[in-house]
């Protein structure tokens, strides 16, 4: 039987990157977004029989949107394995310049969505013994990089945190926990968020002289989210060609 995989955030960007290598390597894929028509869109593209991708409106802060895309898998597949956080929303601000309002909204999403899905799916996950939850985090919640703001940075560091405490509590019911940790990537969000001549510098700043490959992360991102995974929870994997070493 083949495994069954939620990505959140799915639709674009390295959220689309993971859901190709997801299905690539045989599992069956729900794109839950909140943009209906390109998850849809992007759903028809890899196999437009529905059989094995299934695109589904997903807002990473309703619980109901994930017991819903569970009970969707469960229809479909007779189960969920899988739930790859990486559901994000990034607003490059001077520290000083975050409203309260700002900062909720980002933590709401890229932290509250985790926690969400993670409640939602883990407890499913623990009542079949079986299970693997991927977070997506980023190197600006290790090292404090605020390009994309601080408020992001800040709700990345929590995504590992996070990572470890639901690794803990999950691991004895056969459920691993693991966060990625990416550097820049090469992915248009990126390109816009930093001007040209600045996105030299920055490559210049990167020990290996590249942007990241989200391909890679979603190569990763399979490889925890196997079966053969079992003996790695609860670890943040750096992948951020060189600007954080430990």
């Amino acid at each position: 039987m083949s495994l069954s995989a939620l990505v959140t955030g799915g639709s674009h960007g390295l959220g689309a990157a993971i859901v190709r290598a997801l299905h690539a390597a045989g599992f069956n894929v729900v794109i839950g977004d909140v943009d209906a028509d390109q998850a849809s869109a992007l759903a028809n593209e890899i196999d437009a029989s529905g059989a094995s991708v299934l695109a589904v409106r997903l807002d990473v802060r309703d619980q109901n949107d994930f017991e819903a895309c569970l009970a969707a898998m469960v229809e479909r597949w007779g189960g969920a394995q899988v739930l790859v956080n990486n559901a994000v929303i990034t607003a490059a601000q001077p520290v000083l310049d975050i409203r309260p309002a700002d900062f909720d909204d980002v933590m709401r999403v890229n932290v509250g969505g985790a926690f969400i899905g993670s409640q939602v799916f883990g407890r499913a996950f623990a009542a079949a013994g079986y299970g693997r939850i991927v977070n997506i985090a980023s190197l600006a919640g290790q090292n404090g990089g605020t390009a994309t703001g601080a408020h992001y940075a800040a709700s990345k560091g929590a995504i590992i945190t996070l990572t470890k405490v639901f690794a803990r509590d999950l691991a004895a019911h056969g459920v691993t926990v693991n966060a990625i940790a990416p550097g820049p990537l090469d992915l248009p969000s990126v390109r816009r968020l930093v001007p040209e001549e600045r996105l030299a510098e920055l490559i210049e700043d990167i020990p290996v002289r590249r942007l990241g490959d989200p391909d890679y992360i979603a190569e990763l991102v399979c490889l925890l989210a196997s079966e053969r995974s079992g003996f790695t929870t609860g670890a943040t994997w750096d992948v951020n060609g060189g600007l954080f070493m430990r």
